[in-house]
């Protein structure tokens, strides 16, 4: 990596397991730095956290939903549109939705290292409360 520090996006991945209740806990990030063409997903979805939302959740469910995301961004799938390059498949990533996981709004940061950015992200963002 570079020691110039570029911009980036990202959004927080949440689990909503009711989404009626619109409660949720933070399970990963999604991060994109165009000038390193860079386009990754981290998750680590807390069963004990998730279940205090909901006792009933299915976090394995929620595990698969999320971890598809990791996959996304990493291997083209879905429609050409959504193949047209990593912005248009951030973008797609992070539009809002209805579903047991779901973005964040989008933030911008700099970085001179996505790959770590990313690692940073998850253990403020993700990690448990301090």
């Amino acid at each position: 990596m570079t020691g110039r520090r570029e911009a980036f996006q990202y959004a927080v991945l949440r689990a909503v397991p009711r989404v009626d209740r619109g409660e949720f806990i933070n399970v990963g990030v999604i991060l994109y730095c165009q000038a390193m063409d860079y386009l990754r997903a981290a998750v680590a979805v807390d069963d004990v956290r998730l279940r205090a939302l909901a006792t009933d959740v299915d976090s394995e469910a929620v595990r698969v939903a999320a971890e598809a995301i990791v996959v996304a961004c990493r291997e083209p799938a879905g429609t050409a549109r959504e193949n047209t390059g990593l912005a248009t498949r951030f973008g797609m990533l992070t539009a809002p939705r209805s579903t047991v996981v779901q973005p964040s709004p989008v933030h911008a940061g700099l970085t001179h290292n996505p790959e770590q950015t990313l690692v940073d992200l998850m253990g403020r963002l993700v990690g448990p409360a301090r």
